[in-house]
């Protein structure tokens, strides 16, 4: 019987901005049980001014400031253990659930970074209002969109080698992935580096388009249920990832063709795991069938997915 584990983001379980084999597990489970987890998201400056209105919560203004930042920017709830898991396994992260968990996102553009780097000379923040409830968002100018809310960092610890990563670039242990097909009933397919393999998420975004042009979506709070399971030495070296309908892979390097090309050559890896086809005919599937994505062009190391019908394979 699986186990079911509540992991609340607050001091003692969040650690910031740092991918790293030596932080300790906050929680360890074992393989098929599942987590309710809760994430924080932005540091001193992203926050509302007071009078604004938003609710800054008591734990998140704890984080801040009891928790060491780190070499990156992301607040990330965990990490944690699988019992049982060994490097050259495979963590499956199905992402059961999600929800909003505040009544405000924020979003950021920074001079110098983003798909148009030099175009906006200044930085700017604004604060966008969430309900929770109706899943809608009231952007400044009274635009309401439909929340679409997924976490933009899943990620497993990386290679003790590799010491500690910023949690600003996503790869191979997958990390800022900013991919928002990972909503509710997708999962996540990652390589495990190091025993227990040390997941940690957060970098909650309530909606965001491909591309996140301009730096980030619109970050904010979540809550969410995972079920985590292992398969046993798999040999997988990179993510991939499924929903429903697709199968999904990943390529991530700062030369946007370098990226599409390695999750064009995943995705035909892919089809031939699960089909009879030979490349050739993988990689024709590919041009007349398959869908190649920009994820993100923000992150230093730049993201491309490619999707494919799972029906195709049958």
């Amino acid at each position: 019987m699986s186990t079911h584990h509540i992991l609340r983001a607050d001091v003692g379980t969040v650690h910031r901005g740092t991918f790293d084999a030596s932080i300790p597990p906050v929680l360890t489970i074992a393989s098929g049980d599942t987590v309710d987890v809760t994430t924080l998201s932005g540091n001193v400056a992203d926050l509302p001014p007071p009078g604004s209105g938003f609710t800054v919560t008591p734990e998140h203004r704890r984080v801040l400031e009891q928790v060491p930042a780190g070499l990156g920017v992301h607040l990330m709830t965990g990490p944690i253990a699988v019992a049982g898991a060994m490097p050259g396994d495979e963590l499956a992260v199905e992402i059961v659930a999600i929800r909003l968990a505040q009544d405000w996102g924020w979003n950021m553009i920074k001079p110098g970074m983003g798909a148009l780097p030099d175009d906006f000379d200044k930085l700017r923040h604004i604060h966008i209002a969430i309900d929770a409830d109706r899943g809608i968002i009231t952007m400044p100018w009274g635009l309401e969109l439909k929340a679409a809310p997924f976490f933009g960092v899943i990620g497993v610890a990386p290679p003790p080698s590799d010491g500690p990563q910023t949690s600003i670039i996503p790869r191979a242990w997958g990390g800022n992935l900013d991919n928002k097909n990972f909503g509710a009933g997708s999962i996540l397919h990652l390589p495990v580096f190091n025993p227990g393999t040390q997941l940690s998420v957060g970098d909650g975004h309530a909606v965001q388009g491909d591309g996140e042009v301009c730096v980030t979506a619109i970050e904010t709070a979540l809550a969410g249920t995972l079920r985590i399971s292992l398969i046993k030495q798999s040999g997988i070296a990179t993510p991939w990832a499924e929903t429903a309908t697709h199968f999904m892979t990943m390529g991530m390097n700062e030369d946007l063709n370098k990226a599409a090309e390695f999750a064009v050559r995943e995705m035909i890896a892919l089809i031939r795991r699960h089909s009879p086809l030979s490349a050739e005919d993988a990689y024709t599937l590919c041009s007349i069938a398959a869908d190649v994505s920009v994820t993100q062009l923000v992150n230093v190391s730049k993201g491309v997915h490619v999707m494919l019908a799972k029906a195709l394979l049958k």
